[in-house]
């Protein structure tokens, strides 16, 4: 399914570009072409590759009449434009980084070596004098914040409710982990390890309680919860830590072919799927919708 891909605008979760503004999201789909002009002819993929600035795009699948309303279809009659826009376009980096969270920050926050790690991703890169959100802000607390800027109040209020516990959280695992490194080894308080801890089970909560009330807005159970830790807890996640890492490794891979001087670009190559076909990342549709 290629909708879900067409209106990705971003690479949260291996890249450093900023999550778009809700003015960008609001404008977003807003170009249209004068019938009566000489490109009126331009085809459906003509249109969208323009729209792109250039890059090949992705072709809308044409809906029969009475389709059955879906997440893959784009097809949410029920909400607002903006929100469905905002779904389509980040329940996929959403649920890439709870796959982050469980498979790889549980890790990081429970093994003091890599404590230095994690103060990396609240750090903020301000290089060359432009702020880039820290990786936390980028893949978490923004496309939260965007989602609910674009819900009905009634639910709005709620998913705001859940963003500020989940930043709560992060910022204990942050003044938790704060100040330590692998190269300067100190003894750490036993204290210290169990707030860092319970940032992360808090945090943990506050983002299913997003996803739940995601989930119930558009009537479509398609972001998963993050289970309790235990021995279980992936078998009951569902989701592959396999096909996680291959995916964060090869979009790796495909960002440093480029070098930092064509990471702004790598968002817009998502969108035309042109990173699936000259680097070998998965479907992102296929990845999302693992059974």
């Amino acid at each position: 399914m290629k909708i879900a891909s067409a209106l990705a605008l971003t690479v949260p979760f291996a890249s450093g570009f900023s999550i778009p503004s809700t003015e960008k999201l609001s404008n977003l789909g807003s170009n249209e072409v004068d019938p009566t002009s000489s490109g009126s002819s331009t085809s459906r993929r003509n249109f969208f590759s323009a729209a792109a600035a250039g890059l090949v795009a992705t072709q809308l699948p044409i809906q029969p009449a009475g389709a059955v309303t879906g997440g893959k279809d784009g097809n949410l009659p029920d909400l607002p434009s903006e929100a469905v826009r905002s779904y389509l376009q980040y329940r996929i980096p959403l649920q890439i980084a709870a796959d982050f969270y469980i498979f790889d920050l549980q890790d990081m926050v429970g093994d003091i070596e890599k404590w230095g790690e994690v103060g990396q991703l609240f750090r903020v890169n301000n290089n060359r004098g432009q702020g880039q959100p820290s990786k936390i802000e980028r893949d978490f607390v923004n496309p939260m914040r965007i989602l609910l800027l674009s819900m009905p109040p009634d639910v709005a209020d709620d998913m705001r409710n859940a963003q500020f516990r989940f930043e709560k959280a992060m910022n204990s695992i942050s003044k938790a982990t704060a100040g330590y490194r692998k190269d300067l080894p100190v003894e750490i308080p036993r204290e210290t390890v169990n707030v860092a801890r319970a940032g992360w089970e808090d945090g943990r909560v506050a983002l299913n309680d997003f996803f739940g009330l995601l989930n119930g807005v558009t009537g479509l159970p398609e972001l998963k919860a993050i289970p309790a830790p235990g021995p279980k807890q992936r078998e009951e996640y569902g989701r592959s830590a396999r096909r996680y890492n291959e995916l964060i490794k090869k979009t790796k891979l495909c960002q440093n072919r480029g070098g930092p001087a064509l990471s702004q670009a790598w968002g817009q190559l998502m969108v035309s799927g042109y990173l699936q076909d000259s680097c070998g990342i998965p479907d992102l549709d296929g990845y999302f919708y693992q059974t």
